[in-house]
């Protein structure tokens, strides 16, 4: 099987313009993505998915493959649909472009079962580290059923914890899917959805449509760039790395 990873990255953000090129620890937050994709060892090839000629001339510049797709794109993944539909592939994970922290093996986890199991669809999740986490909108909380399916995704805090003395394992969506490709033409085919609009989740296209996401639990102590604070924290973060 061939399988394929590709990193979606447009310039237009409303929190943080220009999110691709921004520097951390004297990088552009697009390298950072595609130097850690490229520690996969199932992946067979990378390709950022791009509507800007800057952010194709930045990662031409460190030997990378840009795609360019067009400014309509109305998701992430309907702009990896656009970079690939031309291309031999038969397992496509979606990395977001703001994840500099994501893990390698993450990926392969994904690959991995998305070749051994029967599934149009899968994704990561991980514990909720605190009660900040939990109630912060731009954390995407998950809830799974007792398959490992995902029930539903959601900005707001669930389940809702009504015994804060009996918690169950609460969880976090890691912005990272794996898709078959007969499932992710279907997927950019369907309309946008109530819910997806109304959550800005593009996940939940596939649920309200009745698809089902397997979501798969790892240890993860990373975070993406959403806001100037994340990116300031993630700037703290590598900057001791290096030193």
């Amino acid at each position: 099987m061939e399988k394929l990873i590709v990193i979606p990255a447009r310039y237009e953000s409303t929190r943080l313009p220009g999110k691709p090129l921004l520097e951390i620890a004297g990088k552009p937050l697009i390298r950072l993505v595609y130097e850690r994709a490229g520690e996969s060892r199932l992946k067979d090839r990378i390709i950022v998915a791009t509507d800007d000629e800057r952010i194709a001339e930045a990662v031409s510049s460190f030997g990378a493959e840009a795609v360019m797709t067009s400014p309509s794109c109305k998701s992430g993944t309907d702009r990896v649909f656009e970079a690939i539909k031309e291309k031999e592939a038969d397992i496509i994970i979606n990395l977001q472009g703001d994840e500099p922290f994501i893990r390698p093996d993450m990926a392969d986890l994904l690959f991995s079962v998305m070749e051994k199991e029967d599934l149009d669809m899968a994704t990561l999740c991980c514990p909720i580290a605190n009660d900040n986490e939990y109630h912060d909108p731009n954390t995407v909380k998950v809830v799974l059923d007792r398959h490992g399916f995902a029930l539903y995704f959601s900005r707001s805090p669930i389940p809702y914890l009504r015994n804060s003395s009996n918690r169950p394992l609460l969880y976090k969506h890691i912005g990272i899917y794996a898709f078959k490709r007969d499932f992710l033409v279907r997927f950019v085919a369907m309309p946008k959805s109530r819910l997806e609009e109304m959550e800005s989740l593009e996940q939940l296209r596939v649920l309200e449509n009745g698809f089902r996401i397997k979501v798969l639990t790892t240890h993860y102590d990373g975070f993406g760039i959403d806001t100037l604070a994340d990116l300031e924290r993630a700037r703290l973060v590598l900057d001791k790395k290096i030193m």
